[in-house]
């Protein structure tokens, strides 16, 4: 028992030490990130979201608080987010047809629109299927957001970065986690106040 009690407590105790590095090195990052999504929402854009795995579920959750809302107590209207992680008909029809590579970067071309922002996620840095969405976003003139660990080509493509100071999946999830309640937060203290 002792030694599982142990794996708990070291755990906690490393995100923790992950979370205040990312306190220490990514809080001007989140800022700008806030700010452009505030900019694109109070001019009429939509925010698109990308990723794969873990990633792909924090789209989602990340939508979610979008189109209903952060606060429990804030009464306001839904916010244009798209998880492009949820079209399940779209993403095995292109896959088998076309291929996997390509699934965000299509829904990017079709939806997109200048002003507008994509928020890509990869652990890793190197999804290619996110690079490309990212790359077809700045194209169409549109703001990308990364979130990513501290290595990998997401950090060197998108606009604004957000890297997280770890090479450890969990741990950058985990924080990657905090770091998307903290924009929803951001982005409703912004538009409608306390």
């Amino acid at each position: 028992m002792e030694s599982k009690l142990q794996l708990i407590r070291s755990h906690l105790y490393i995100s923790a030490e992950v979370k205040r590095a990312t306190a220490q090195s990514c809080i001007y990052d989140i800022y700008r990130a806030s700010e452009a999504i505030v900019k694109c929402l109070k001019s009429s854009g939509k925010i698109l979201l990308a990723g794969n795995g873990g990633s792909a579920a924090d789209c989602q959750h990340m939508a979610a608080e979008f189109m209903s809302r952060f606060r429990p107590n804030l009464d306001r209207p839904g916010l244009p987010a798209i998880a492009l992680t949820t079209d399940v008909s779209f993403l095995t029809a292109y896959s088998n047809d076309i291929g996997f590579k390509g699934v965000f970067e299509r829904q990017v071309m079709a939806l997109g629109k200048p002003g507008d922002i994509l928020i890509a996620i990869s652990t890793s840095g190197e999804s290619l299927n996110v690079i490309l969405a990212v790359e077809a976003a700045i194209k169409l003139g549109m703001i990308t957001i990364g979130l990513t660990g501290q290595y990998g080509r997401l950090g060197k493509t998108a606009n604004i970065v957000i890297a997280v100071p770890s090479i450890i999946t969990t741990l950058i999830q985990e924080t990657h986690l905090s770091i998307e309640h903290i924009l929803c937060e951001l982005t409703e203290l912004e538009l409608y106040g306390e």
